[in-house]
């Protein structure tokens, strides 16, 4: 019986929630797949949290009531991560005396060595490591890995699961998780591949400092590759915008220097995540011949992808539906490439299922309902069907 991995990119807040969508289609349209029950799992960064929850016995699709309905456990909501960093920031002011003591100390003791800059340079210590306090991530965490049924310890898990953080102090990646690495809580591990420098602080853990694990590898696949895995299904959520390619298609102009620093910031990261990425899975068609590794990944004329706002609740619902049904067309796409793949491993796409232009993620839920107080309720859930009605059609 084949050893089948799942790999999650990282992506922030906006990624994970393609990748949980992502995930309801794979499960869906996959005869014999069930995403809870695979042999490996490796997550980085935002991916880490979907790749925990998964392997920690939580549905695709209870993943998505619980990332953006209301079925009593809602667990993303984007103020979490906007708490400022508090303590980051006390700690880095409570050393700007003696900074400031010892660089006029510096000055005087010899000022024709060390010009003014120079001397009060050694301020820029003070500087928060980060803008945003992660905590909140691992204590929502903690409380959802506590539940009767899961686990916040690696050693707990009936499956593998890597986590994937960078060492600061060394620049190596880590993969907690991993022999040695596995007596770490789960959420902590979480927190620390989330932790993109310069947004969030980096993370202590037994002494050492972690940050985001994008920093060396995008997908990270060759963990679960090492691990002896015969099918890795990989989601990378994150793709650079083809303006042109858009254009050809009919959704107008766009010029992505108008969005300012961080539409261009944005593109540049994306561009260098896939680049990356790219490089990461020639590699592995010759390093790991025997395995099997498809990817599954935005267009890159995905508007909808590249310009939701994450912090407009219609948007949230309607990227994890729009990823739902992106996967479909893409598995349908795909389907002569797919089936001699998937059967090798006891696997099949489901047709019929792929062409059903009725199906949606969400509006065909009925656990699925979006906070109180939602006034465009029975329109947001029209248009949605509308739109995966839509995709699906062309699709087929």
């Amino acid at each position: 019986m084949s050893k089948i991995g799942v790999a999650l990119a990282g992506g922030g807040p906006l990624g994970g929630i393609y990748e949980v969508g992502a995930c309801v289609a794979l499960e869906e349209a996959i005869d014999g797949l069930s995403l809870v029950d695979a042999d490996v799992y490796v997550g980085v960064s935002a991916g880490s949290f979907v790749a925990a929850a998964l392997a920690n016995g939580f549905e695709p699709r209870q993943l998505a009531r619980m990332l953006l309905g209301r079925d009593g456990s809602q667990v993303f909501e984007p103020s979490l991560l906007l708490r400022p960093a508090f303590r980051e920031y006390l700690a880095r002011a409570r050393s700007v005396p003696r900074l400031a003591a010892r660089a006029v100390m510096e000055y005087l003791g010899s000022p024709w060595q060390h010009g003014l800059f120079e001397s009060f340079q050694r301020l820029s210590r003070a500087i928060p490591t980060g803008l945003f306090d992660g905590a909140g991530l691992d204590a929502v965490l903690r409380r959802m890995f506590s539940a009767p049924g899961h686990t916040n310890d690696f050693r707990d898990l009936k499956a593998r699961l890597y986590v994937v953080a960078t060492d600061l102090d060394s620049s190596q990646a880590v993969a907690f998780g991993g022999p040695g690495r596995d007596d770490v809580p789960i959420s902590t591990a979480v927190q620390a591949s989330a932790a993109l420098p310069g947004l969030f602080p980096p993370v202590e853990i037994q002494g050492r400092h972690y940050v985001d694990g994008a920093l060396i590898k995008t997908l990270h696949a060759s963990v679960a590759l090492r691990d002896g895995v015969d099918l890795l299904l990989c989601i990378n959520p994150l793709v650079p915008f083809d303006a042109q390619l858009a254009e050809q298609h009919g959704a107008g102009q766009r010029q992505l220097s108008d969005g300012g620093l961080p539409v261009v910031l944005a593109q540049t990261f994306r561009a260098i995540i896939r680049s990356r990425m790219r490089v990461g899975m020639d590699r592995y068609q010759h390093q790991f011949k025997d395995a099997d590794v498809l990817l599954f990944e935005p267009a890159q004329d995905d508007e909808a992808m590249f310009f939701a706002n994450l912090f407009s609740y219609r948007d949230r619902a309607r990227l994890c539906e729009h990823a739902y049904q992106r996967t479909r067309a893409d598995l349908y796409q795909r389907r002569d490439e797919l089936a001699p793949v998937l059967a090798r491993h006891g696997l099949s796409l489901n047709l019929q299922v792929l062409g059903d232009a009725r199906r949606t993620l969400l509006g065909s839920d009925p656990a699925w309902s979006p906070p109180p107080g939602s006034a465009s309720l029975g329109l947001s859930q029209t248009l949605d069907r509308l739109q995966g009605w839509l995709d699906a059609r062309r699709a087929a």
